[in-house]
């Protein structure tokens, strides 16, 4: 049997910190993974459901989008990937009673990892206008309340439909769909506060917005640079991927303002070997200040060049601007870099060592690099240090964004973005015989200012949880009250559930664990990974409750209740055979060709990459563009500290699975802020101490996270760090990445105050 969920809160406010010191990645905790599994799922459940996990004729993972190579292992999950199932396979349930022994006011007063831990939703509930807690509802009548608010706005525009990255292809293809169809481009989705810096500068400059390398390349390179990730919290199974990269030869620099243990010692425990004896990943560790990285490539850059160590040929025969990118290099200053960085000449000398040492250098980054003002010209400066060495279209080389939810790609690919392309609209339209708006829509940050100031009055959440995600907390939410009705599609309670409009639905759907049967016929859904691999997911456990339907019925039912018969569109045939919706993804979106066929082989099909396969970049120029953007980065007041938000190891993105951070020797509590002993001393900031961490932006607007724990840990000096969605509360709305209004949540201005 699974235990019972936890009766009460989990005291956050008062974290029971253990060990401070930084603790090195051993073993992953396999007896407590399956631990944790046990008691959500039971035994049995245990083994039948996480034997396949990430398996040819399995389900995809609903954790990170990390690939799976042709050769799967029997146990082919992570740490957190194994939690990640447990919590959506979980025994638990949240049924109605539940809601009527918890009015919103008191979800509201719950952690996030209360609310995650009771369950799955049984039932769709409904929130009516002055009731203070949910009450169950039919479907019919959920959608019956959507079309309600729906045809009562004044344009399509005041409606938003937010998309999580978990979201299949099947069913992000069918919401966008509607949301055009119905008169709108307001699609945000997690993109927007992850990795659209990363398109941004990698659609500007290589002509595709995704990365260019594919597990083998990792396998194949010499040089393989981590810059703004922590594989071993976010992406564990990258590890094993570095660990064979290092035993074919390659060398890695991890650039990171925090030492990460993953990195420093991983130890397998997919071999014995591995178990037994770990290995050091890194090679050369260079504890950069945060926001330094544009200054760090761009000195590369000009090292490179003074070096004689430009591919000439192929600068010359794909490349476009290179005269005015190297005039910008060339004028690289030591010094600015020393102060940008925190780094020492040798570092530097050492890093530009093991470069020009290689032929084939892979870049991989993540949320360090991505959510910062400047974050686009550091992406696009990063692509300049790969075309000056020809390090795009060869195999053992090139980008490699590490997209996070697991199929926050996908969903890109299937159309869900607030800026789409002319040609994809236009095959769109000829497919469906409909007119698909060609005004730009709302991001994550517009579409939460349009709440805000009454421009949008209906807010639909496909997954994902958006209170929790997004920044300036207390403004997200006030907007989110502003509007006549929220919908959340969810498998679990979150933040998002107790923070709604006038009326707010919760509509419980299936998870990727589930089995799908409709009209008699077993379903299976698609996905596409970080690399552009596509492959299918068939969930194979009985649905956690009768009145569960799939994500692609709701958004089909709920298109046919507020299109009415004037669509066209074969909703309900969507809804019956997901078939058919790839058959019409396969006419509209380029790559997709023969989609049901190509798909139902073993593994899948990769997507084209004109970059990678043809090194054919399809920019504007028709080739690879070097940039010269200025370099820039954070400078900070005195007595100020720049402050980055991360997860802990027991979390994925807003889900918390415990309050323990093992790799960082943190444990029993998550209200805390790492600190450099030699910063905290010069701040008076004792470990152990309490302290209101309080963030400075130019609108003067006080925003303040009480109450957390000091902790002395190596972080680069000048930095402080600490978990969110605790500290989203400090990043201002209006803080966001140039171009693509990303979320600055990694560069906070903060100052300390004892309460």
């Amino acid at each position: 049997m699974a235990t019972k969920p936890p009766t009460g809160d989990p005291v956050q406010d008062a974290p029971r910190i253990d060990a401070a010191q930084h603790a090195a990645a051993g073993l992953p905790a396999v007896a407590h993974t399956l631990r944790v599994a046990q008691q959500q799922m039971g035994v049995r459940r245990t083994a039948q459901t996480l034997l396949k996990v990430n398996q040819k004729d399995g389900f995809d993972c609903p954790g990170c989008a990390w690939p799976e190579g042709d050769k799967r292992h029997t146990a082919e999950f992570c740490e957190n990937g194994a939690k990640a199932v447990a919590e959506e396979a979980t025994l638990r349930r949240v049924t109605p009673d539940f809601f009527a022994a918890h009015p919103v006011a008191d979800l509201a007063t719950r952690s996030g990892y209360w609310l995650g831990q009771q369950g799955r939703i049984t039932q769709p509930v409904y929130l009516p206008e002055g009731a203070d807690r949910y009450q169950a509802v039919t479907w019919e009548r959920a959608f019956e309340i959507i079309a309600e608010e729906l045809t009562a706005l004044a344009s399509p525009d005041e409606a938003l439909f937010y998309t999580s990255g978990r979201t299949s292809n099947e069913a992000a293809f069918l919401l966008q769909l509607f949301a055009r169809e119905f008169g709108t481009n307001n699609l945000p989705d997690c993109s927007n506060m992850c990795h659209e810096s990363s398109g941004s500068a990698l659609t500007e400059t290589i002509g595709i917005g995704k990365g260019s390398v594919s597990l083998e390349d990792l396998h194949q390179a010499d040089l393989i640079i981590v810059a703004g990730q922590n594989p071993g919290t976010n992406h564990p199974r990258m590890l094993s991927a570095l660990e064979q990269a290092k035993s074919a030869g390659a060398k890695i620099i991890s650039v990171n303002p925090l030492p990460e243990a993953g990195l420093e010692r991983f130890k397998n425990p997919q071999t014995a070997r591995g178990m037994l004896k770990g290995a050091a990943l890194t090679d050369l560790f260079l504890q950069i200040r945060i926001g330094g990285d544009q200054a760090l490539f761009r000195l590369l850059n000009r090292m490179i060049i003074e070096a004689g160590a430009v591919d000439t040929a192929f600068v010359a025969e794909h490349t476009h601007g290179y005269e005015d990118f190297e005039r910008a290099a060339l004028r690289a200053d030591w010094d600015e870099t020393l102060t940008a960085t925190g780094l020492d000449r040798a570092a530097i000398e050492q890093a530009l060592a093991m470069i020009l040492a290689s032929e084939r250098t892979i870049v991989c980054w993540a949320m360090g690099l991505t959510q910062h003002k400047h974050s686009v010209p550091t992406i696009r400066e990063v692509v300049n240090l790969l075309l000056l060495r020809g390090n795009i279209g060869r195999p053992g080389a090139g980008v490699c964004p590490v997209r996070g939810h697991s199929n926050v790609q996908g969903d890109r690919t299937m159309g869900i973005f607030e800026r789409p392309a002319p040609a994809f609209l236009d095959a769109l339209d000829r497919e469906f015989g409909i007119t698909s708006p060609r005004h730009h829509g709302y991001d994550v940050v517009r579409s939460i200012q349009a709440l805000r100031d009454g421009e949008a009055k209906v807010f639909f959440a496909m997954g994902g949880n958006f209170v929790g995600a997004t920044p300036d907390t207390a403004v997200t939410e006030a907007a989110m009250r502003r509007a006549r009705l929220t919908v959340h599609v969810s498998t679990k309670l979150n933040r998002s559930h107790a923070v709604t409009g006038t009326r707010a639905l919760i509509l419980p759907t299936l998870g990727r664990t589930d089995k799908d049967v409709q009209a008699g016929r077993k379903q299976f859904v698609t996905v596409e990974d970080s690399m552009g691999m596509v492959h299918s997911s068939r969930g194979n456990l009985t649905p956690a409750s009768p009145h569960l339907i799939s994500e692609p019925a709701i958004v089909a039912r709920m298109a046919r209740a507020v299109l009415g018969p004037a669509s066209t569109t074969p909703w309900e045939e969507f809804e019956k055979d997901y078939g058919t919706i790839r058959d019409r993804i396969s006419r509209v979106v380029p790559g997709f060709e023969d989609f049901n066929a190509r798909v139902a082989r073993p593994g899948g099909f990769t997507l084209p990459h004109a970059p990678r396969d043809e090194r054919r970049f399809p920019t504007a120029t028709g080739k690879a563009n070097f940039t010269a953007a200025p370099v820039e980065h954070p400078r900070l007041p005195e007595g100020r500290l720049l402050l980055q938000t991360l997860r802990s190891h027991d979390q994925y993105n807003t889900t918390i699975y415990g309050l323990d951070d093992r790799y960082r020797g943190i444990r029993g509590g998550r209200r805390v802020v790492m600190v450099n002993p030699e910063d905290a001393r010069a701040l008076g900031l004792a470990d152990g101490a309490y302290t209101d961490l309080v963030s400075e932006w130019k609108d003067g607007v006080e925003r303040r996270a009480p109450g957390f724990r000091v902790v002395h840990y190596p972080t680069a000096r000048g930095c402080a760090a600490a978990y969110y969605p605790e500290t989203n509360v400090l990043v201002p709305l209006d803080a966001t990445a140039d171009t693509s209004n990303t979320p600055a949540s990694k560069s906070v201005v903060v100052r300390f105050e004892t309460p």
